[in-house]
This record gives structure tokens, sequence and C-alpha cells, in this order.
């Protein structure tokens, strides 16, 4: 028989933990923001098999010490200005202690009610916190659900909407026609994920062109595509607008893509992944006007909220159509609470049947922070954003890219690329901050992205005194040997 660990040895185990943790983050500016080791360091340093007998939690500690941190990407540095943040906090941390201590497994409300019930309330929260249209409030038709990330929000949304493209032929006869995704170019790739996984290949997406100043999408050329494709005798299935887009943050114009859905009866999913945090301060809801056309949205306060991954907030506006088109349930499922129909089953607005009591630290953080809290914490990230921008606007050497409506900016040294490309790396080679890269309208573009919980005015200044110190000392390339 296996030797449990006791209360008491959880109790000593469980501090020592906590500890290890507030250490790693209160030593964040004294490590490099990313592994100094080749691949295959942390593989090569471990045994060849676990230990046949058990060890002590010191002695697991002591590796992570040795062998786990060091060949990390810290993505909680406050140099980590790389992707978007992936933002976790004490409170969060907590929330999913308590999470795993109690194992709930809430695919059903009779699995665990209060799991199902306080994520329906938070849901319904959020939703007022961000201001969003009254249809994906619980108390009407809509409602929301935490899905691990805004991926499986969009294959979800894509799923719905070819239920409904199919007037409900899909559940049974599958991909039964020609069906079509549009999305602008500078949206997720999980766009396209989502149409392979439902069947729909690669060509069933259509990459509407963006407007070149805004990074938009065009609804011209949206109009013109669904136009085009049923005339063709494709289906129009469902619009994915972004509000944030991961090369820039641009903000796709919903108040005209709207209507063009609605017109066209085509299923309307928003992606705020990034920037729908930002609605929490009513200044920085610009990006949702229109909103009101969507059929389903959804942001990630594991990005911007300070709530650590896994957690993507997704609203529709029917949940009967959502759970409709997604739900099976075998004998061994059946239970009093779903007959009734008085209760929500998440396991029916999700891909998986077993889901995690999420809920918990995303409650953690809202009962820690409060409104003000999260306000502060957005509208901190847009002012040090706006103050690196100021700067790259000052030095003639640089240039700005793009607007930045939120917390990232998207600079380049002005000429070609090469130079773009040694910047960036000799900058990331330092240890000290971390960016990363994209292409805007073919050029080589570095991203510097403000929001890891540490970060304060005097690390963005850091940041533009290496990117500059740095940009100085790049030599030209050798000329090349014929």
């Amino acid at each position: 028989m296996a030797a449990h660990m006791t209360p008491e040895e959880f109790r000593r185990a469980g501090y020592a933990v906590v500890d290890w943790i507030t250490d790693y983050w209160a030593t964040l500016p004294q490590r490099p923001v990313t592994s100094q080791d080749p691949p295959g360091t942390v593989a090569a340093a471990l045994p060849a098999g676990p230990p046949v007998r058990g060890e002590p939690v010191e002695a697991v500690l002591a590796d992570l010490d040795k062998l786990v941190a060091p060949g990390l990407t810290h993505w909680q540095h406050p140099g980590f200005f790389g992707y978007f943040p992936a933002n976790t906090s004490g409170p969060s941390v907590l929330g999913d202690l308590v999470s795993a201590g109690l194992g709930v497994q809430g695919m059903l409300w009779a699995t665990g009610p209060a799991c199902t019930e306080l994520e329906t309330v938070l849901l319904d929260w959020l939703a007022d916190l961000l201001g969003l249209p009254a249809r994906f409030r619980s108390a009407g038709r809509g409602g929301g659900v935490i899905q691990d990330s805004a991926s499986s929000a969009t294959l979800v949304a894509t799923l719905v909407a070819l239920h409904r493209a199919a007037g409900g032929r899909w559940r049974q006869a599958g991909v039964d026609r020609r069906y079509r995704v549009y999305a602008s170019t500078e949206a997720h790739s999980s766009v396209e994920k989502a149409a392979r996984i439902a069947g729909l290949g690669a060509e069933g997406v259509r990459l509407i062109e963006v407007d070149p100043a805004t990074r938009a999408m065009s609804p011209a050329a949206l109009r013109a595509a669904i136009e085009a494709d049923r005339a063709a005798g494709v289906v129009p299935a469902l619009v994915v607008a972004t509000v944030g887009t991961t090369s820039t943050t641009a903000v796709d114009p919903l108040p005209e893509i709207g209507p063009i859905c609605a017109e066209h009866g085509v299923f309307l999913h928003v992606d705020a992944a990034y920037a729908g945090a930002a609605a929490v301060c009513p200044e920085l809801r610009f990006g949702h006007a229109g909103l009101e056309y969507a059929d389903s949205y959804c942001f990630d306060p594991h990005k911007w909220l300070l709530t650590g991954f896994d957690c993507d907030a997704f609203w529709v506006a029917d949940a009967g159509e959502l759970v409709e088109a997604l739900t099976v349930l075998p004998e061994y499922l059946r239970n009093a609470a779903t007959e009734s129909g008085a209760v929500i089953d998440y396991r029916d607005w999700q891909v998986p049947l077993g889901r995690r009591f999420r809920a918990l630290k995303l409650w953690f953080v809202l009962r820690w922070y409060g409104v003000e809290g999260l306000r502060e914490h957005i509208r901190g990230g847009v002012a040090l954003a706006a103050g690196f921008a100021d700067r790259v606007r000052a030095d003639e050497r640089f240039e700005l890219v793009a607007d930045h409506p939120y917390a990232l900016v998207c600079f380049r040294l002005r000429g070609p690329d090469g130079p773009n490309e040694r910047l960036l790396a000799a900058v990331n080679a330092t240890g000290r901050i971390y960016l990363t890269h994209t292409r805007v309208a073919g050029r080589h573009t570095l991203r510097l992205a403000v929001g890891a919980p540490q970060t304060t005015r005097a690390q963005v200044d850091e940041a533009w005194q290496l990117i500059s110190h740095t940009a100085a000392s790049l030599s030209p390339p050798p000329p090349r040997r014929s």
C-alpha cells in the first residue's frame, strides 16, 4: 500500500512550496529572462527513470532550483516583453491551489453544483465589468463559460456556426456541403486550426484583406467575398472578427462587419483574447463598438488580467443553440437535475467532457483586486507602453509601425530588415529583457508588450536604454564574398 501524504506532511510540504514560489518571484529581477542553455540540457540532467522509493519534497524543490528554473523562460519576469503577457498573481495561484485541493470534476451541475453556479455568476460579473451587451448574460438566452484558451473558444464557435449554417443537419450528417469561414489576414492561427479540426480544411477559410493603414479587416472585401461564395454555391458560415490582433493589436470594425453578417445570416464570433481585458476600463472599450451584433465573444483573463493560464472567458448570445450543437448524453451521465432542465451542464459548452474548477482562481483575483485594482493594472500597462512609444517617436533612427491603443508597441529601425533582426537577437542575448517580432507589411518589426506583474517604469526605461545603446553599437554586416 502506498504511503499517502498525511495532512500534517502536506501542511509542511505546502508551506515549503509556497516559500519556494515566493522566493522565485522575489529573485526574478536577478535572473536572465530566458534560458542560456542549449536544447537538451534539462533532459540530459534528469535521471533515466523515476525513483524506486519516494523522496521528500525538499529533494524535489532542490531539483527545481538546480534543474528546472534555469531552463525556463520566465514569463513573470519584469523584463519579459515578448508575445502577449501571460499574467499570474498571488490570488490566482491560491485559487488554483484550492481548486487542485478540492479535486472537483465539474462536467455536470450534479457533479459539483457550486463549481457550476460560481462560474455562471462570475461570467455575469465579468460581462458587467467589460460592459458587454445584455444578450450575453445568463438571465436571458445567453451566458458565459470558461474555456481553456481562445483557440478552444474559436473551435466551439466554429462548430456552432456550422450547426446553424446547416439548419441543424450538421449534428447528424457532418460537413455535407462546402462551408466557409472568414477572418482577416491578421487573425490568429487558431481560426485555420479550428476549420481543419471541424473538417473544412484550410481551404474552408477565406482570409480577408486588411486596410493597409489600420491593419484591420476591410468590410468591403468581406462583403465581396461572402457574395462571391454564395454565388458559387458555398455557404458562408462564420466570420471571426478580432479586437486586438496578435501582430499589432489592430481592431476590426465591428460596426461595419456586424450588419454584413446579419444581412447574410452568418455567425459572428469576436476574438478579443488579449485586448478584451482593457475593457474593464470604460475609456478603453472603443474596440467593443458594434459588439451587439456578435453571436459569441471571448477574451483571456490569463493574458492581461492577472489570472494564471488557463482561463478564457467565452460568451454566447444563444446558449440553447450551443448546447444543441454539442450535447451528447449517454445513460451513465443522466441525472435528475439535468432532466429537470433547471441547471447548466457545462460539459455541453465545450469540447472535452471533464472540466476543472477554473472559476476559483478568477474568483480569488476579482475578490482580491476589486474593480479598481484591475483597472489600475490595465491603465498602468497602457501608460508604460505609451511612454515607451514616445521614446521611439523621439529617436529619428526608429519608427513606430502601428498604432498602440493598448500596451503593445510595434517599432523598428528605419531601413532594411537585417539591422532589425540583429538588434532583436543582440538585445535578447543579454538576458535582461525579452522581445519578440512580427512582420508588418512584409517588414521585420519588433514588438514590446507590457504586462508582466512586476514590470514598472524603471524596467521599461531600462528596456529603451538597452535597445537604444545596442542599436548604436550594431556593426554593419560583413560584405558578401563573390
